[in-house]
């Protein structure tokens, strides 16, 4: 590749969390970003809307096969990343097939459109410490066997063995990140950590007076979703294609999370905010992930920087900006 030629890349699930971090990750390395987007009848570019002047967005669907081959021929990318999912856990068990065509399914179309358009292209597919679920062993490391316990569990590992089939097979440049749970003020408000975040700043501002939670005792191992980024790019870089689980190596529970969250805005007797609500517990339970991330820091030199006290505290008072920015509205 002539050292003047921009690399492109090509991110699917641009307009969630991941992708939107990911975008700004690129672009500040002189890339040129491709995002994929649904036809939808209501657009929700808000997570990169500062640099969606700097992104090319092309129309295409997990579920369409010819939209992402399309989409490949557009871009032409030196780089494909997918990020796209049906990505939340409770919403598999109530649309389990559609998270399995989307999740799964979705995945072999996106590898299908690479090797018949530009094979030589670098693949990267987005895995989940979900696959993990009953664990087998604490921490769980790239050898660990998954035993999922959801549809969206079930439905990554199809992902992830996809991409290591395709590799195999077709001598194919995929990888998969086995990445735990990352968290950020772009997180959707579904999720427990955002939920937590938000509700804690409305109690806060005196819009709310409780939070409702499922498993107060769920352990995770959470990080900053703008570092996992950087581990996905690195992922790529590499002379030969391998997969990686990232995390910080660090379980804490909901509790530790919630306590911490009410901590930040000085209110120690937190229990009297949280309101069980059994609707919230899931059917299987997942009850500890906790990465062994020792292979990423070997082989790619990468370590998480922001820890989790600190990322706690930027979500809350990012979600107290954001609440008083609605009122000023």
């Amino acid at each position: 590749m002539a050292k003047n030629k921009k690399k492109i890349a090509l991110i699917t699930g641009i307009t969630g969390q991941d992708g939107s971090y990911l975008a700004e990750f690129l672009l500040n390395k002189g890339y040129k970003v491709y995002g994929v987007t649904r036809r939808t009848s209501t657009t929700n570019y808000d997570r990169f809307q500062h640099i969606a002047d700097k992104i090319e967005l092309l129309q295409a669907d997990l579920m369409d096969q010819n939209s992402l081959t399309n989409a490949i021929l557009q871009s032409k990318p030196d780089e494909v990343y997918n990020l796209a999912a049906q990505s939340f856990v409770p919403t598999s068990w109530s649309q389990p097939i559609l998270t399995g065509e989307a999740t799964a399914l979705g995945v072999t179309r996106m590898l299908e459109a690479v090797k018949l358009v530009k094979p030589n292209t670098k693949f990267y597919q987005a895995s989940s410490s979900e696959m993990f679920g009953k664990v087998q062993e604490t921490p769980q490391n790239e050898n660990t066997p998954f035993y999922p316990r959801s549809p969206y569990g079930v439905a990554k590992v199809y992902g992830h063995w996809i991409t290591v089939n395709y590799r195999e097979s077709y001598n194919m440049f995929a990888v998969s990140g086995i990445l735990f749970n990352h968290e950020s003020p772009r997180r959707g408000l579904e999720f427990v950590t955002r939920r937590i975040s938000n509700s804690v700043a409305k109690i806060f501002l005196g819009k709310e007076k409780n939070l409702h939670l499922g498993n107060l005792d769920a352990r995770r191992d959470w990080g900053f979703a703008g570092d996992y980024v950087e581990a996905m790019w690195l992922m790529l870089q590499q002379d030969k294609p391998e997969d990686f689980v990232i995390g910080t190596g660090i379980d804490h529970s909901v509790r530790d999370f919630v306590k911490l969250a009410f901590s930040v805005i000085d209110i120690k007797d937190w229990e009297k905010y949280i309101v069980t609500d059994k609707n919230l517990f899931r059917p299987a339970e997942v009850h500890i992930l906790r990465a062994d991330p020792s292979k990423a820091k070997k082989i790619l030199g990468w370590s998480p920087k922001v820890g989790f006290e600190k990322l706690v505290e930027t979500m809350v008072k990012a979600d107290i900006e954001q609440e008083r920015k609605h009122d000023r509205d």
